[in-house]
């Protein structure tokens, strides 16, 4: 299985840049579980760091030590595709954070990463599957983002080695 490094080159590995623009953690769930109840209350917290866990999440975030092998310990969004959302919808002023996913990304097709490992910023995830867009993304974001969404709704990955993951300087 290839590596994917952040901005590095060796034999045998592929060359990317994975930029990390936001993190988002939240303490609750606020949609998983909720089938045919109404949406949790609790907020998506924008922080500049996290740390990662090896097998376990992050630290602070409603999946940390959900299930062994839970394929989403972390999960990644791209800013090109919340970009390419408020346009669609002609939305301004909304953050990332209202979709849930964990790290806002730049420079890289995420669905790219499905069955991949990769690194950024030295820590080691394994790309599990598309973080499918569900029901939910109507209620948090806008009606019709759910559907926009189909396809290019951020990844599940597990994470492989610990560190701190850190918010990129722009």
């Amino acid at each position: 299985m290839p590596i994917m490094k952040a901005a590095t080159q060796n034999q045998g590995e592929c060359s990317t840049t994975i930029q990390v623009r936001e993190i988002y953690v939240s303490p609750g769930h606020n949609f998983f579980g909720h089938h045919g109840k109404l949406a949790g209350t609790h907020p998506t917290n924008s922080v500049d760091e996290v740390e990662c866990v090896a097998g376990e999440g992050l630290r602070g975030d409603r999946f940390f030590g959900y299930k062994k092998n839970y394929q989403g310990q972390v999960t990644f969004f791209a800013n090109e595709v919340f970009q390419d959302l408020c346009k669609h919808f002609k939305v301004v002023g909304k953050s990332a954070g209202v979709l849930r996913r964990n790290v806002i990304t730049n420079g890289i097709d995420l669905n790219r990463l499905v069955g991949a490992q990769f690194e950024v910023q030295g820590i080691r995830f394994e790309g599990v599957a598309e973080c499918s867009p569900c029901l939910w993304m109507n209620e948090a974001f806008g009606p019709g983002a759910e559907d926009f969404l189909n396809g290019c709704g951020g990844l599940r990955a597990r994470i492989l080695t610990t560190g701190i993951l850190r918010v990129d300087q722009r």
